[in-house]
This record gives C-alpha cells, structure tokens and sequence, in this order.
C-alpha cells in the first residue's frame, strides 16, 4: 500500500523560519524591524495602553513589509497537497502567505495583521480587515473603541489553541516547518500528535533539537524539505 492511501489528514504547523524564506524579518534578525524596537514596547497589552501610537506605528510598518512579500515554494507546495488530501495549516506567523498561496484553511494562532479588532472589552467579537497597510487612530469598532492589531501580544492568551490540540490529534500526518518550537503555550501542541501519526519537523537545524519520539527530523530549509516531502507524500 502506498503512503498516500493511508493518509486522509494532513496539518501543517508552521513558524517564522517558513516566512524568512519569503523575506520576511523575525525578531530574532539582526538589523531588522524588531531590532529598532524592544518588544515591551510594542508587543504587550502594557505598551497599547501606554503607547497606541507607537503600536500601530510599528505594525504599519511590519503590515507594509508583508504585503511587498509573496509565498515562497513552501507555502505553494502546501497549498498542492489540497488536492489528494484534507490539509488545515496552523501557523504561528501573523502574515497571510498561507492564504495568498491558495490553502482554504488556516488557523491564526497569533492572529492576523491583515485584520484588526476593537481594543475593548470585546476584542474576540469580530475582526476587521484592513484594506491597505495602515490602521490610524480613527479607524473604530461600531462600539467606538480604537482598532487594534488583530494579533496575540506576549502575556495574552492563544484564543485558538484548543482547536490546534483537536486539529493536530486528528491528524494523520504533522508536518512541523519553520519553528524552534522554544514558544509556550504554542510549542507544547506537538504533545497532541496521536501517536499511530507520521510526523516530520522541517528546519535547517533539526539536528540539534530534542524531538519527542516518532517525530522525523527533515534536517533542511522550509522550501527544500517540503519538496522532499510533498514527493515523499503523494508517492
């Protein structure tokens, strides 16, 4: 029996290493974005209250930079397995090369900052999109509160993370790409992958991570090792 007839779920989890290779900067980057800033400054619920303005400043610039982008090889190849099998993506990336490269469903973890939403009590409600690159201090949710950064700060909770853990322990095979895994809350999903499921971690240095038992290190970049397995898969 081939590989293929096996499989009917396939989700993706994916990190920031998947957008470098897009050209889109990491905080962990020198010379970067991030490093004009310190993230207490503009990635926390303190720096909004302090600081909207510097908020939305940095994340026009960070949405500016997203949009100039476009998805790479990976994202695409994602995108074809569509086509013999159930896939859902689950990423950690706040851009939108998931979407832009066709895959019909994606899961935000940290959200999205093509979007926005109200900066009051109801925050979950509903999210706005966010035509061009630039939020302002007058765009408001029908409440009258500010327009925020469609995006989970450090120190927020992960609204979506009990639909990753149902999503990943559904899956038959988990393709892991462009993350350290060093993140909590979010690194820990890996611990719901069923333990019958194939399982694969796509990143340059693979070799030096500690992998729980049955995840198969694919020692390369996210476009590389997603072409081995997309043969891999379909074959």
């Amino acid at each position: 029996m081939f590989l293929s007839e096996m499989i009917k779920k396939i989700v993706v989890f994916s990190g920031a290493g998947m957008s470098a290779e897009s050209g889109i900067q990491t905080f962990r980057d020198h010379g970067g974005l991030w490093e004009r800033y310190r993230i207490e400054d503009v990635a926390t619920p303190e720096a909004w209250n302090r600081d909207p303005e510097l908020v939305t400043r940095f994340y026009n610039e960070r949405r500016k930079q997203i949009i100039a982008t476009s998805p790479n090889e990976a994202h695409l190849l994602i995108q074809r397995l569509e086509s013999d099998f159930d896939v859902t993506v689950i990423t950690q990336n706040i851009d939108d090369l998931h979407e832009r490269a066709g895959s019909s469903k994606v899961l935000h973890l940290h959200g999205n900052i093509r979007f926005s939403k109200s900066s009051g009590p109801n925050q979950e409600a509903k999210y706005y999109p966010i035509d061009s690159w630039e939020l302002t201090e007058a765009d408001r949710c029908p409440e009258g509160y500010r327009l925020r950064p469609h995006v989970v700060w450090f120190g927020e909770a992960v609204p979506m993370f009990e639909e990753a853990e149902k999503l990943i322990s559904a899956a038959d095979v988990v393709i892991i790409i462009g993350t350290s895994l060093r993140v909590y809350p979010v690194a820990g999903l890996i611990h719901y992958i069923n333990k019958g499921s194939k399982a694969y971690l796509i990143d340059p240095n693979a070799h030096n991570l500690t992998l729980p038992n049955g995840i198969e290190a694919v020692n390369d970049s996210a476009v590389k090792g997603m072409k081995f397995l997309y043969e891999k898969l379909i074959s």
